[in-house]
Order: C-alpha cells, then structure tokens, then sequence
C-alpha cells in the first residue's frame, strides 16, 4: 500500500523476471512500494497490462517519475510503444530510459562509471567524463545475454543432459547435484526426470534464470561441475568490461542477481580490482533522476538517507 503524502516523486526498474515501483518523499524516505511481473517487450505483449496496472491509482503529490524499462532505445517500435503508454499514465515530468542505463546512474549517483549488470540478462553501461554513453551486450536470451541468470541456468541444462547421455561425463555425485535444482526425486532414470521438468515449464525464460541461484549454491558447496560453469559465466562477463573500460581507470560497479555471487565476483575482482560498491540500487537512479526533474535540492545526504532507506526495505 503506498500513502497519499504529498510531495514525492515515483521510480520503476523495469525487468524480464520482475518490475518495482517506488515512490519516495522529499526527505528521502520511501512512501511506498508495489511490485508486479516482468515488463519486457521483447518477451510478449503481456508488459502492457502489468506495467498499466503498476502505474494506476498513485497517490497525490508526486512531482515527477523515472521509469528505467527493459528494452527501451533497443527498437524503435517498442520503445514508441513503452513511451506512449508511460506518458499517457503519468501527468508529471517524466524520464523514460533503459533499466540499464537507470542502473548505471543509480551505482554512481549520476557520476562516471561502468556498471555491469546481470540478473535475467547481462549488460555492461559506460556514462563517461564528458557524459557519452555506451553499453555491451543486452542482445536477448536468445543470441547473447552471455553470463546472465538465463545463460547459467541454461549451460547448467546443456551440462547435465550431456552428462545423461554420455557426451560429457561428469561425476555422478554432480549428476544428482544437478537434477536436484529441477526438483527431480527419480534419479534412476535422470533423462526422463530432466524431460518432465522441461514439459511442466510456464515461463521458460524466468525458470531457467532461476536455475542460476542453486548452481551458485552448489558452488558454494564445492561442486566442481558448478564452478566450471560459474567461471565460465565470470568469463563472459569479463569481455563487457574489457569493451568498455578502454582507459583501464574508470571505476566499475555492478548489480543483478547473477553479481551477488561471490564465486563470479571474486573472478571479477582479480582482473579489474576491486568494483565499488553501489551507491543506489537500479530504481535510486530512477529516484534520483525523478527529484532532479521536480527541482528538488538533491546532495550526497539525500542520497545516502535514500539509500539507507531502500536498503530497509529490502530494496537491491
């Protein structure tokens, strides 16, 4: 439920697997938050109802809106599409951006940096000295998304079935490891258990994207066939960064779900230095964009009470 103070200004982060809304107040703590399904286009028409249902009924008083929205600049089609809808539902100033380059502003809080981000899919964002921008990656789950959520579970997936079938042998022990992230109790007969998994599948993208959470627990637990595909994750997310980070100086931030591993991120660290640390999650970039569009006197105690506040609500 978000209150009806007045003065305050909205956010939404925008993703494949889910979309938040927030709405904070002038002294930088939060009013409200919603949260609802994945809005991007590129996964179907379903992102219009969920984004239109997320931006009805707000409370009074909000000055302005940041939305960071997946797929956004990526086609001209969509993103016409995603800017009529947003502009038709919110009556204030507002700035409509891709998730990832919120994300980026967010991690810096509008300073220089790179951001590397990967959750459902996998991205790399440079705002430069002189304001310029570039990204890596971001091409989809289908031709790229190299070291995303999606692509670890999917790898995990092709590791296993080559296992079952013998092209790929690995150890048994990490054979049941495996299955058992698909849920599969009839380990004696792995091909069909892995085959019934597959049948059941509702949102294959999200599903498999949350494959990746357990292979990093596996990891964690010392299994080597996890930390083969891990490292090779790591490996992919390096190339982002060596595009981007031309001058071997510029800091480097991350976010995503896949980045809160510590196994990936160590192997990060050990080729860039260490990254820094956040500033504001993905939507404080869109907060922070937000209050500059309502003329709100936004300085670096703003940010850190914004910050403090998302992070009690559990916002990431």
């Amino acid at each position: 439920m978000i209150s009806s103070r007045h003065r305050a200004v909205l956010a939404v982060d925008g993703g494949g697997t889910k979309t938040l809304l927030v709405v904070a107040r002038m002294d930088g703590t939060i009013a409200g938050v919603r949260r609802a399904a994945g809005t991007n286009p590129f996964d179907g028409p379903s992102w219009r109802p969920v984004l239109t249902e997320l931006l009805t009924n707000l409370p009074d008083g909000i000055e302005a809106a940041g939305l960071g929205l997946p797929g956004y600049g990526e086609d001209a089609e969509h993103t016409a599409a995603q800017d009529a809808l947003v502009h038709t539902m919110l009556a204030v100033p507002t700035s409509v951006m891709n998730d990832v380059e919120m994300a980026c502003r967010g991690a810096f809080a509008g300073q220089p940096g790179i951001l590397l981000l990967s959750g459902t899919g996998s991205m790399a964002w440079r705002v430069g000295a002189d304001g310029a921008q570039a990204r890596v990656g971001g091409w989809g789950a289908l031709f790229g998304d190299e070291g995303s959520a999606c692509w670890i579970g999917r790898e995990m997936l092709t590791v296993l079935s080559q296992a079952i079938d013998g092209r790929a042998p690995i150890p048994p022990q990490d054979i049941r490891a495996l299955l058992s992230l698909i849920d599969a109790r009839d380990t004696a007969d792995p091909m069909s258990a892995l085959l019934r998994w597959y049948a059941r599948l509702t949102s294959p993208r999200a599903e498999v994207a949350a494959l990746a959470k357990g292979v990093d627990g596996l990891a964690m637990r010392g299994c080597t066939t996890a930390k083969r595909i891990l490292d090779a994750a790591a490996d992919q997310l390096a190339m982002h960064l060596r595009v981007l980070r031309c001058d071997g100086a510029t800091s480097w931030s991350y976010g995503g779900s896949v980045l809160s591993s510590q196994h990936i991120l160590a192997r990060l660290s050990d080729e860039f230095g260490a990254p820094a640390m956040p500033l504001l999650p993905p939507v404080g970039g869109g907060l922070l964009r937000a209050a500059t569009l309502a003329g709100w006197a936004v300085d670096a105690q703003w940010i850190a009470r914004l910050s403090a506040a998302l992070h009690a609500e559990n916002i990431s």
